[in-house]
């Protein structure tokens, strides 16, 4: 059976929601997870923090390194991969979760926000898929993991929120590049994306609260990416994976558990026709 132990995970933004739920599913296979993400101290409206998430990986079975990493800042990203690096003996697996999202129009994105969302989504991802490539390159399944959606160059997906997709898209492109850049090192590159919104306290906070019976769990996604981690990184590579069709492929039939509310309808995510 495949299992991640023993591997070593770095994954961006792992405090809370689909990154921790990643780490997790992880954990129950005894791998070692490295907790990239800012918030150290509880926040009112985002519940979790690095220290906390590290307690629930340990419980679970792994081993943790919470980090206060800020993607943005090459500096902290460079001494979190080292200290990955002397922690656990090397790095397996990049999960680049992190992500920012502001679904405003072109006239009211203020250019902070814009810019907090590019330098997050697409500059954070490359930044720490360079860092990280030297020590993947040493792997025996190395991979990359974008949360980032299928390049559907439709306007209607730009119209509304122009900044937002366009730095999306960009995590993409990089899975587009890099899958075919790191082919000969044998590091797989591969995006995920839901098919259906997924409830965390993050999209609660961006949407109505009455939203809730239309989502599933963040542990439809953690399936997901533990059947794409646990996969050849020669031959898994360049793919955009919806969770539902991959698990479907996988031999999953009943996704009744990983609905908030079974029954209801589910509501689609951006970028899914």
């Amino acid at each position: 059976m495949p299992s991640l132990r023993g591997k070593t995970m770095f994954i961006t933004g792992a405090s809370r929601g689909i990154g921790k739920a990643i780490a997790l599913r992880a954990a129950r296979d005894g791998a070692n997870i490295v907790i990239a993400a800012k918030t150290t101290e509880p926040h009112p409206k985002l519940a979790g923090t690095i220290f906390t998430a590290a307690k629930e990986i340990e419980e679970a079975g792994g081993q943790a390194l919470p980090l206060a990493v800020d993607i943005r800042h090459e500096e902290q990203v460079i001494e979190a991969v080292e200290q990955a690096q002397q922690k656990f003996g090397g790095i397996d697996i990049l999960v680049n979760n992190a992500s920012a999202i502001s679904l405003t129009p072109t006239t009211a994105t203020p250019m902070k926000r814009y810019d907090l969302m590019h330098q997050v989504n697409i500059r954070g991802t490359f930044l720490c898929s360079q860092k990280c490539i030297p020590h993947l390159a040493q792997s025996s399944n190395a991979h990359i993991l974008n949360l980032a959606p299928p390049l559907n160059m439709e306007a209607k997906w730009f119209a509304g929120h122009v900044a937002y997709t366009m730095s999306k898209f960009g995590m993409s492109m990089c899975v587009l590049g890099m899958a075919a850049e790191l082919a000969e090192q044998k590091i797989a590159v591969n995006a995920l994306w839901p098919r259906s919104v997924i409830w965390t306290a993050a999209v609660e906070n961006l949407l109505a609260p009455n939203a809730r019976p239309f989502c599933r769990k963040p542990d439809i996604m953690a399936d997901a990416a533990y059947e794409i981690l646990t996969s050849d990184s020669v031959s898994c590579t360049g793919n955009f994976f919806i969770d539902e069709d991959l698990l479907r492929e996988r031999g999953v039939t009943d996704f009744a558990p990983y609905a908030m509310e079974p029954g209801n309808e589910l509501q689609p995510d951006f970028f899914i026709d």
